[in-house]
């Protein structure tokens, strides 16, 4: 018996090794920069094939709790929510933000259950230093977000240390470009480019469609400027470039929207789309399930 019990250990012996060689490179790639990934979103809050839901701040004139049942009754599954909207109509003095009570936090966890919503994003949020950066980030993880938006490309070397230690992605934002503030770059989705474009893959962008239609950019070449960097959407459709317009229901505009999901989808954008609808402030939700409505067309379609 110690003879066979002897030929038979170098065989167990080698495969013993393999399996720990496995596992130490397995390690070393989830330890290394860019080797982990943020979790990505689930396919049960997908709407013809993109996590869609509402940015928050389309019901700004509401709260927080408001924000997510309209976003449910809009036919939405995910929310992104922003900084400083009251928290709730039974506690209006609440702000919904990263100063959060971990109290105040499974309270609006427990309304997004019950409405079966996913808070998935949270932006456009800025801090004064590291400390509240962290806290920022403690906010997100606590809620269990996929992403932060934002417009700090001057923290960039903070944000991409805190997106690799927290594992949470960091999409930066484009409001309208600012004549008479040539320091205000971000409009700009070159300068955007320049800005991520070397940096971990959790660092990207928050295409705001409707801000680059005003600035004079065609929405879908923005989009594929940026292919692969792409991390979540404010997705607008407007009716002209190089003005300030209403939004208007997916597919009555001129920025494409069909044409910037299909090229999306052969990005492999893994992200959410926020529609963040900026009119018909206190009756939106029409609107919004109309361009909800839109992804289970365009997605029949194909």
């Amino acid at each position: 018996m110690a003879s066979i019990g002897q030929n038979h250990q170098p065989h167990v012996t080698m495969k013993t090794m393999m399996l720990c060689t496995l596992i130490a490179a397995l390690l070393f790639a989830f330890a290394t920069p860019g080797g982990l990934r943020a979790a990505p979103i689930p396919e049960d809050v997908k709407i013809g094939g993109f996590a869609v839901g509402c940015q928050a701040w389309t019901f700004n004139r509401f709260s927080a709790f408001e924000a997510v049942e309209k976003t449910a009754l809009a036919g939405g599954k995910v929310i992104e929510f922003y900084p400083g909207q009251k928290f709730s109509p039974d506690k209006p003095d609440l702000k919904l933000n990263h100063f959060a009570t971990p109290e105040m936090i499974e309270e609006i966890k427990a309304h997004l259950a019950r409405h079966g919503v996913r808070a998935v994003n949270y932006g456009v949020v800025g801090a004064k230093d590291e400390a509240e950066w962290r806290k920022i980030f403690e906010f997100a993880r606590a809620l269990g977000l996929y992403a932060i938006t934002t417009e700090g490309v001057e923290k960039m070397d903070l944000l991409e240390k805190l997106a690799k230690e927290f594992d949470i992605r960091v999409a930066i934002h484009n409001h309208p470009r600012r004549p008479d503030n040539p320091n205000y770059k971000v409009w700009d989705p070159a300068y955007v480019l320049s800005v991520v474009k070397d940096r971990d893959p959790r660092i990207g962008v928050c295409a705001d469609t409707g801000h680059w239609a005003t600035s004079g950019i065609k929405p879908l070449d923005a989009v594929k400027m940026l292919k692969g960097r792409i991390i979540s959407s404010h997705l607008k459709d407007r009716t002209a470039i190089g003005r300030q317009t209403e939004d208007v229901p997916f597919g009555a505009g001129i920025c494409e929207i069909g044409a910037i999901l299909r090229e999306l989808k052969q990005q492999g954008f893994e992200g959410n789309i926020s529609i963040e609808y900026e009119t018909k402030w206190e009756n939106s939700v029409p609107d919004v399930a109309q361009c909800i409505g839109f992804f289970r067309g365009w997605a029949a379609a194909q």
